[in-house]
């Protein structure tokens, strides 16, 4: 079994760099089970199934199991979207219920051929997909149903969020949340002082050469979190070199690490660092408290990031400091994709097993959280977006750091792509130690080029190691 594309995995309340995404099992698939759930098809009076409002078939009566992860999000939005499947069933009894330990709690009802409706397969201990993937309904009908306004909900979807999920074509898993990777500065900071965010790596250098007047860096970071500068390079690197650049590293191929494309950005983060643009001392540093110079102290000027950093950094983060995101920057005038474009990832992957009792029920609250109702509530209460489009207001709750993930998504349009090699084959700690000594400056981008590439091709002859292709 070739399995093309895999979740990233969300890393719950371990949001920061402290923690590496575990590696899925990657195991064979358990054979498949055939046969689905009770899906009794009645929910109107007199046994009449309403297709629009009752698309899968959810019978009147009986129980919906749901186990969610509870992480940094907690459970709370799905318990949201429960109590809308409950007024619209009444007699359904629906259950809710957290978990911490996805993989040691439900792997036994796998096995036992009772798992739940509906499951958050997220955080450190999720259940590895391959080892389920025979297991799960293809969630391909729910997408292609209504939402509860009335909307296809296929056409509700930001472009690109339903691949991380489907495996050799088939739909397994829904990932409801959006993680949007991109550099945050402090709007006000930079009104104040008439700066422009940079959109390549020279004006980058020019902006450092600004922020050096004023006594302040360009950049900050702690050591948990120095491969953050990793992943702004390789985002840089993809759009300038297109996708080969990104097939290249996730294949663990042989020089990839050599690439044109990824050495133009290497060299470029090589004249920051040598220029002193780094705040010193970030490899003795903790993360947080790096963020916090940046977030709160405002010695540094931008700092990479998924867009998990306002909600990290809500209690140490300067009274008016307008956090927004911006794409990182490209080398050169004419990069292959936009530098417009983003990576953003889903998280939080739904899944409805085969073998569930209320097959159709679990689809169903899967629909209800996917309605505009529902997705709103979750970006409100969480600042986060979710898969849904246009479910954020122009305020953004609020936050600038909202309003910017929503403004970047929508300029990037098609320009939306993600990578999963580093968490995949769990290189993120041995890549700590290369980047720390980079940053630092005690080792050069031909240093920097080697080492990575040593830990890629350990990984790569690595028989004991199961690789995934992606095409």
């Amino acid at each position: 079994m070739s399995i093309q594309n895999k979740p990233l995995q969300r890393r719950g309340f371990l949001r920061g760099a402290l923690a590496t995404a575990v590696l899925l099992p990657l195991g064979g698939a358990l054979a498949s089970c055939a046969g689905g759930g009770d899906t009794a098809s009645s929910s109107a009076p007199g046994g009449e199934v309403d297709p629009t409002k009752n698309p899968f078939g959810v019978a009147a009566t009986g129980k919906l199991d749901a186990v969610i992860f509870k992480g940094g999000y907690g459970i709370d939005y799905v318990e949201f979207a429960g109590a809308i499947v409950k007024k619209n069933f009444p007699e359904l009894e629906v259950s809710i219920n957290p978990s911490t330990d996805i993989a040691q709690e439900l792997q036994p009802r796998f096995v036992g051929g009772n798992p739940p409706d509906l499951i958050d397969n997220s955080g450190a201990k999720s259940i590895g997909f391959s080892t389920i993937l025979d297991q799960l309904e293809d969630l391909q009908g729910v997408i292609d149903a209504n939402n509860l306004e009335g909307t296809k909900i296929a056409d509700t979807l930001f472009d690109g969020v339903l691949a991380p999920g489907t495996f050799d074509g088939k739909l397994a898993a829904i990932n409801y949340v959006l993680t949007v990777y991109a550099w945050w500065y402090s709007a006000s900071l930079f009104k104040e002082n008439g700066w422009t965010v940079p959109t390549t790596w020279d004006e980058a250098y020019e902006l450092g050469l600004k922020a050096k007047e004023k006594k302040k860096f360009l950049f900050v970071w702690g050591k948990e979190a120095a491969t953050y500068y990793q992943t702004m390079a390789i985002e840089s690197a993809i759009k300038e070199g297109g996708d080969e650049v990104r097939l290249s590293l996730e294949n663990l191929k042989p020089d990839c690490w050599s690439q044109p494309a990824v050495q133009s950005v290497f060299t470029a983060m090589e004249k920051i660092v040598k220029a002193g643009m780094f705040k010193p001392g970030g490899a003795g540093t903790v993360f947080t408290a790096a963020q916090a110079q940046w977030s709160n102290g405002q010695e540094a000027l931008l700092y990479p990031s998924g867009s998990w950093i306002e909600n990290e950094m809500k209690d140490q983060t300067k009274a008016g400091f307008e956090m927004t995101g911006a794409p990182v920057p490209v080398v050169s005038a004419s990069p292959k994709i936009a530098q417009t474009g983003v990576r953003s990832a889903g998280g939080e992957p739904f899944i409805v097993p085969t073998k569930g009792a209320n097959v159709a029920a679990g689809k169903e609250l899967l629909r209800t959280m996917l309605s505009k109702e529902a997705a709103t509530n979750f970006a409100k209460e969480k600042l986060a977006p979710t898969v849904v489009k246009d479910t954020v207001p122009a305020d953004g709750f609020g936050s600038t750091a909202l309003v910017s993930q929503t403004s970047m998504l929508e300029k990037a349009g098609k320009d939306i792509f993600t990578w999963n090699f580093v968490d995949t084959y769990g290189t993120n700690p041995d890549q700590l130690v290369p980047w720390n000594s980079f940053l630092d400056g005690k080792l050069d981008a031909a240093g920097l080029t080697k080492a990575l590439q040593d830990i890629t091709d350990k990984v790569a002859k690595d028989d004991s190691v199961k690789k995934i292709e992606v095409k």
